[in-house]
């Protein structure tokens, strides 16, 4: 199999990975099994599986079509979508490099475009994935309810579920839900990555940055940045947010807000692993009852 035939019978790529007929080499991965393949003409593509059994239903298509409509903008560099079947989604292949300055600006820039691209409204067309977790994509003309019904209290529900959560931490998401008016959201939808925490963000070889693995949707533009602040921060990201920022300006009080948006991916983690991540949501919460907005 080569690329050639790969593009014309995308169908037959796990037949032949079933039958060892292509090389892998197994790479890091996240809630996914990922690998290398190398086909018969050299060229190399990035193929993820579910790691037990069938992959979540719809989980492959949604991607694709985030990857796919992420790349429509023609702005971040985005990996091509090569086979999209319900059991693994294979794209070419970006090799990893090092983060630069050059490349933050670069990419900070490309980000403001992209947001600007926009979306028809809050949501998107297909139900999507965050990680293991189930995406409510159903749209909404309301930035501040849609957030707060499609974003904040399914995985509040889902964490108080796991008994992830302590009783002040929910009274204390509760209250942030019952106030979303407060926070602003006039803005139109953007068209944003979704889940840009940055291991997210590819640092590649042709000294460009790279986006992987969204949960795409019409969203809130401060969603995106804040999350790149999560987990440590993305590498130079004064220097992408300063590139942003001069290609198109964020909107007063947008610091104060970052606790907001970064809500939704602790409750995420809270949801889908656990009490060792109550902490972020505890931190997200305590800045926001203290804040401006409180």
């Amino acid at each position: 199999m080569d690329m050639a035939y790969l593009r014309t019978h995308p169908q037959h790529l796990p037949t032949f990975l079933t039958h060892q007929r292509i090389r892998e080499t197994p790479v890091h991965s996240g809630v996914c099994t990922a690998s290398r393949l190398t086909l018969d003409d050299g060229a190399s593509i990035f193929a993820k599986t579910w790691p037990s059994g069938p992959a979540p239903t719809g989980m492959f298509a949604a991607e694709a079509a985030g990857l796919r409509w992420l790349r429509e903008a023609r702005t971040v560099p985005v990996p091509e979508v090569l086979v999209a079947l319900p059991e693994i989604l294979a794209m070419e292949w970006v090799e990893p490099g090092e983060p630069s300055r050059s490349a933050a600006e670069r990419f900070g820039r490309d980000l403001a475009r992209l947001h600007r691209s926009g979306a028809g409204s809050f949501g998107a067309e297909l139900p999507g994935y965050i990680g293991p977790l189930p995406l409510d994509n159903t749209t909404g003309d309301s930035w501040t309810s849609w957030f707060a019904e499609r974003r904040l209290i399914p995985y509040l529900k889902m964490s108080v579920d796991r008994g992830a959560l302590e009783g002040s931490d929910i009274a204390s998401v509760e209250k942030i839900i019952k106030t979303m008016h407060l926070y602003g959201g006039s803005e139109p939808a953007a068209r944003i990555h979704g889940d840009l925490w940055p291991g997210n963000l590819l640092w590649a070889a042709d000294g460009r940055a790279w986006l992987v693995d969204p949960a795409a949707h019409g969203g809130h533009r401060e969603t995106d940045l804040a999350t790149l602040a999560l987990f440590g921060g993305a590498p130079h990201l004064d220097t992408i947010v300063a590139a942003y920022r001069e290609q198109w300006p964020l909107s007063d009080g947008w610091r104060e807000r970052i606790p907001l948006h970064q809500l939704h991916l602790w409750l995420v983690h809270t949801a889908a692993f656990g009490s060792g991540y109550r902490s972020g949501v505890r931190a997200a919460a305590d800045a926001l009852s203290t804040g401006r907005y409180a």
